[in-house]
């Protein structure tokens, strides 16, 4: 896919990646706003990673490692894009940024209800994780 360009976003993307989730991302999260990027970008600024078709934003991975695991989040390509080995570069990219940080296994957040992308992580060599579940607090301030 050589006319494909992945690259790690710049703080001047971020507008622009809230504006493609909002027509390529299923769901929403409590930091889908421009500070909640803003925090992400200074805190690890090469965690944000984005596809580009001809100067087009088509994809978006966030490969976020906090020193002990790899968390994936916000795998989304547009829908006029999909099933062109977008999100496989995506991952594959995710996948190359976490091994060079030592990261030893990788987990995405993935909604129940999208089975769409249960058929897209399945292929891509994940699984769902039958021990656990993610348990939630929303923080104040």
């Amino acid at each position: 896919m050589s006319d494909l360009d992945i690259v790690t976003a710049s703080a001047a993307d971020l507008a622009a990646v809230l504006d493609f989730w909002q027509a390529a991302a299923e769901g929403t999260s409590i930091s889908d706003d421009l500070p909640g990027v803003e925090r992400l970008h200074a805190r690890d600024p090469r965690s944000l990673l984005l596809a580009f078709r001809g100067g087009e934003l088509v994809g978006t991975v966030i490969a976020g490692f906090d020193g002990w695991r790899c968390h994936l989040y916000r795998l989304a390509v547009h829908p006029g894009h999909r099933r062109q080995g977008i999100g496989t570069a995506l991952l594959a990219a995710a996948e190359e940024r976490f091994s060079a940080l030592g990261g030893r296994r990788a987990d995405a957040m993935v909604l129940d209800r999208n089975l769409r992308a249960h058929a897209a992580w399945e292929a891509a060599g994940y699984h769902p994780e039958d021990r656990w579940t993610r348990w939630v607090k929303p923080l104040n301030g």
